[in-house]
């Protein structure tokens, strides 16, 4: 997949938000090995499938990367994002964007994941899981979410893989209701229904 286009300062790419209060803003990417902000076209795909879902809706971004998918969320009227993300460079641009916008429904975290799962204590209307893709933390933090009870009633669960691969198993209150691969990327969209 091709890397984010390099700048001038500092080793950082670009990323645009492509629709909501924001449309059309650029922001910078930190450029580094296995940070992949979710393309374009994908991420027009997937909020066109959450845009009844995200307006007032609280969002997680578990693994934030670049932040494309969370700062597409609060641009379009998401209540509150939370992004996490582990690295101190990634955090750091997260943190410098955010600011940027100038964003009060935006908090950033530099937390490691799957600790933070263990102890959450707030249910997420929309959460995105698009984990580094060599690592396990899928499988993991999929099973935590729905374990530690972190997803409201009717949760909508973005899931982002390579095309390549299966998904893991869900847990059996959640369905799939979407699905498509783009290039190297699978994505899919997943609802979480009440347990009887």
């Amino acid at each position: 997949m091709p890397r984010a286009k390099q700048d001038v300062h500092g080793g950082a790419g670009k990323l645009r938000i492509i629709g909501g209060q924001w449309r059309g803003r650029v922001l910078k990417v930190l450029d580094q090995e296995g940070l992949r902000p979710t393309p374009d076209r994908v991420r027009e795909t997937l909020f066109n499938w959450l845009q009844a879902d995200v307006p007032n809706a609280r969002c997680l971004d578990l693994f934030a990367g670049s932040g494309a998918l969370g700062f597409e969320a609060a641009s379009r009227g998401a209540e509150q994002v939370l992004m996490l993300e582990l690295q101190t460079g990634a955090f750091q641009l997260l943190q410098d964007n955010a600011r940027q916008l100038k964003s009060t429904h935006i908090k950033c975290l530099q937390q490691d994941a799957i600790q933070w799962i263990n102890q959450c204590d707030a249910k997420y209307d929309v959460v995105f899981l698009d984990p580094p893709y060599d690592s396990d933390l899928l499988s993991k933090s999929i099973d935590l979410l729905e374990q530690n009870q972190c997803l409201a009633d009717e949760a909508k669960i973005y899931i982002e893989l390579p095309s390549d691969r299966e998904l893991p198993e869900l847990p059996t209150n959640w369905q799939l209701i979407r699905g498509k691969k783009a290039g190297q990327v699978g994505y899919h969209l997943a609802i979480r229904q009440t347990r009887d």
